[in-house]
């Protein structure tokens, strides 16, 4: 299920199990179907700050691949520096 802020300030969402959904103005962020049910999440859509959906949202087609955007990782497993020679 997709959420989007529809106020002019960033919010704040309260999820189940304490954790928090930060949205920026305009922002879409997706929540489980059991969140949509959280009373706070509930008070934020009936006042209009929050809209949901069904979450078939489909992204905006680009013309090409942008520089940042590859498929790849650029970095190894571990997230360790491998280190060589004497120490």
């Amino acid at each position: 299920m997709d959420i989007t802020n529809k106020s002019r300030k960033p919010l704040s969402v309260p999820l189940p199990g304490g954790k928090k959904l930060f949205l920026g103005p305009g922002k879409t962020g997706q929540v489980s179907d059991k969140a949509i049910e959280h009373p706070p999440l509930v008070k934020l859509i009936e006042s209009g700050d929050l809209t949901k959906s069904d979450g078939n949202f489909q992204p905006k087609a680009s013309g090409g691949d942008s520089p940042g955007s590859g498929s790849g990782s650029r970095h190894g497993g571990s997230g360790a520096m491998r280190q060589s020679g004497d120490r």
